[in-house]
């Protein structure tokens, strides 16, 4: 049986939660998960990204 409310939170983003990866620079990708910079920022990455080390997601924030 299938489930509701999967998805539900998805359709109440903007865009549906898709953009733009500052760290991979992918094009129409989820952009679900929260990774913070050294000073504090967050940047919304995706999957690939939200494991990357600190290094790319610093350089990410500074351009």
């Amino acid at each position: 049986m299938g489930k509701a409310n999967r998805g539900k939170y998805l359709r109440r983003l903007p865009n549906r939660g898709r953009g733009t990866c500052p760290v991979c620079h992918a094009t129409g990708i989820k952009l679900l998960y929260t990774q913070h910079t050294s000073d504090g920022k967050e940047l919304k990455v995706c999957k690939r990204c939200s494991k990357a080390s600190q290094e790319r997601i610093d350089q990410a924030a500074s351009q």
